[in-house]
């Protein structure tokens, strides 16, 4: 029943929020949201499993594939849309469903979440397979159109994952791991956007900053996989080059234009002094992971 889930139940702290100031209502919501990293925390060890399993399915062909309804929904379709441009990842690999389509989105879709059975037809629609991973997020836990695509991914041997905020969440049954960071009652009841939507985003970035790592699309802490498709990006392209060389931003320039713009050939390129040819055949040998290409090449 909702009234017995914590993401539903009343926050004692916010039972005057109508009467706080504008001050007062920041400074409650801000005691609130910091609580939030001690809850994702607590998941440490099943958050570190999934990205095990997400990062070795990837590296097989497979696909990471977020399903959800309202916020939960556009929060996974928000995750899926920030890989390729950060880690040059194919669209395809990190897929983002929400029930009712895309013009959920922007507006709600009546009685989709409510749907046991839309989920199966929106991962039948992309060809799942049992090489996938998906994730099923939902606040609450029993979201029957995440439920249900959960229960679909599992009958076609895909990886089931559950993310939600309460225990005992009726998703708990239809995954093969659980992710559950509860955050406690919202400053506003029921308003899962907040701190629970939160924690959700928190755990996307997780999730697939930490299988992308495992990828190779990172050398340390720097995005050497991303894609120029705008000025920032470029300049950070460039930057990049200058901090893994001894070379000047205009050097860095005319090299990533030798090697078509590729951030790691141009990187392997300097480093061992080979054409870009020969640095994409490194890359490539080292499965994209730069600093292996750049060790084995060494030897």
């Amino acid at each position: 029943m909702l009234e017995n889930l914590t993401t539903e139940s009343r926050n004692p702290a916010s039972e005057r929020l109508d009467g706080l100031s504008a001050a007062a209502i920041v400074e409650l919501i801000n005691a609130e949201d910091a609580k939030i990293a001690a809850a994702v925390g607590e998941q440490a060890p099943a958050i570190a499993q999934a990205i095990e399993v997400i990062s070795d399915r990837l590296s097989e062909g497979g696909r990471l594939i977020y399903i959800g309804a309202g916020t939960s929904g556009r929060l996974g379709v928000l995750d899926a849309a920030e890989c390729p441009p950060t880690f040059n990842s194919d669209p395809s690999q990190v897929v983002g469903i929400i029930a009712g389509g895309p013009g959920a989105m922007l507006k709600a879709v009546e009685g989709a979440e409510d749907s046991t059975t839309l989920a199966a037809e929106d991962l039948q629609n992309i060809d799942l397979t049992a090489k996938d991973v998906v994730v099923g997020i939902a606040s609450s836990g029993r979201t029957p159109y995440v439920i249900g695509g959960l229960d679909y991914a599992r009958s076609q041997g895909a990886y089931a994952i559950g993310l939600s905020c309460n225990l005992d969440a009726a998703l708990n049954e239809r995954a093969d791991l659980n992710i559950t960071p509860v955050v406690g009652p919202e400053v506003l009841s029921g308003s899962t956007r907040m701190k629970a939507g939160t924690a959700t985003k928190m755990v996307l970035n997780m999730l697939t900053t930490g299988a992308m790592v495992g990828l190779g699309k990172t050398y340390g802490n720097l995005m050497v996989d991303l894609q120029a498709t705008n000025t920032k990006l470029s300049e950070r392209m460039k930057r990049i080059v200058c901090d893994l060389t001894d070379l000047s931003p205009e050097q860095a320039d005319d090299l990533l234009t030798q090697c078509d713009g590729e951030l790691k050939t141009a990187i392997v390129s300097y480093r061992l002094d080979k054409k870009p040819e020969v640095a994409r055949q490194h890359l490539a040998a080292a499965r994209g992971h730069l600093r292996n290409a750049l060790n084995n090449g060494l030897k």
